[in-house]
């Protein structure tokens, strides 16, 4: 891939919709993405369209959001008219989205709304490789053809300094698993409901499930991630949460409690080395579950975590094996599997 692969970048549209997005705070990966790709893509951008082996649509759902949807009236026509247009102009002016009906054309969005925005044009939608974030099967999301992308929060635009070096020995943490989060979507009413409050209050024991629905002022959020064994990450409104990210940075390793989420870089990646998965029905059974993992499993998993920290960083400049690496090799995948004429 690194010696071959080569991506255009459409170079319509204007500020802010297009070549800009967020590059701080919970969508984060749609900003950064967009500007290492027009200002650091080195060997991988082409400016040269006829060497291209997949065409960029660089727009960001976020700021759509920001500047075209209208607050509280959940019309989210104006999003997928935006990505209408945007696909109208290229295919006019350009030869290559009617060449395969955009199958070698990709979009990339973290926002919870990029699945409506990309049915804006139908093709795109079945068949455009899709990086989302909100990467549900149940809603249209297809492994085969388009990519999960991780949800990285950046408070500031940075990696949270607590985070930046955990400890590198083997001391034990005091808490075995722990979440702090919303009470929105199907999933985490079921875990608050059971596990709220339940050992909050139990200072003497070294098994506590630290659970709250917000954490209680004076408490920080990352010192809890540093000092738990597990990292509960349950969906909310949508599948993806940036809570994978952040336990994988603070080395606590994932309890990923969802329905219907591929997992990010799932292509080479195996998930099950360094995170547990665990259905919803098991809620109940939680402490139970994790209690059972035999002590060596659970240093092998968290070795499994501090191995794939470098494929969710986000470096300035890229560096390989890195985030921005990763999400070019998903699309590169699937770029081979696109039988053109």
């Amino acid at each position: 891939m690194e010696k071959r692969f080569k991506v255009y970048v459409y170079q319509d549209g204007e500020l802010p919709i297009t070549h800009d997005g967020p590059c701080k705070d919970i969508y984060s990966i749609e900003g950064r993405f967009i500007q290492e790709l027009e200002h650091g893509g080195g060997k991988f951008r082409t400016h040269d369209p006829n060497l291209a082996h997949v065409y960029f649509f660089p727009f960001s759902v976020t700021w759509m959001v920001k500047y075209l949807y209208t607050p509280l009236s959940y019309n989210l026509t104006p999003l997928k008219q935006f990505v209408s247009d945007y696909v109208r102009v290229v295919s006019t002016k350009y030869p290559f989205w009617n060449r395969t009906l955009g199958a070698d054309h990709f979009m990339l969005a973290c926002h919870d709304w990029a699945p409506i925005a990309s049915k804006g044009n139908p093709s795109l939608y079945k068949n455009s490789i899709r990086v989302l974030c909100n990467a549900n099967t149940s809603e249209g999301f297809k492994p085969r053809k388009d990519v999960s992308l991780p949800e990285i929060h950046l408070y500031g635009g940075e990696v949270p300094p607590k985070l930046l070096s955990p400890p590198q020995d083997k001391t034990p943490r005091n808490h075995l698993a722990f979440f702090a989060g919303g009470e929105h979507g199907p999933i985490r009413p079921i875990l608050l409901h059971h596990w709220k409050n339940q050992n909050n209050n139990n200072n003497n024991d070294d098994d506590l499930v630290r659970v709250y629905e917000y954490l209680p002022k004076g408490l920080d959020y990352h010192s809890f991630l540093l000092n738990s064994k597990f990292c509960l990450c349950p969906s909310g409104h949508e599948v993806a949460s940036p809570r994978i990210v952040e336990s994988i940075y603070a080395e606590c390793v994932p309890v990923i409690i969802s329905e219907g989420y591929v997992l990010p870089f799932s292509d080479v990646l195996r998930w099950e080395a360094f995170s547990v998965q665990m259905d919803v029905s098991d809620i109940p059974r939680l402490k139970e579950i994790l209690s059972a993992i035999p002590e060596e499993k659970y240093w092998k998993l968290k070795e499994g975590v501090r191995a794939v920290r470098r494929h969710f960083t986000l470096n300035q400049p890229a560096k390989r094996y890195d985030a921005f690496h990763m999400i070019l090799h998903s699309i590169w995948l699937r770029r081979l599997n696109i039988e053109l004429n």
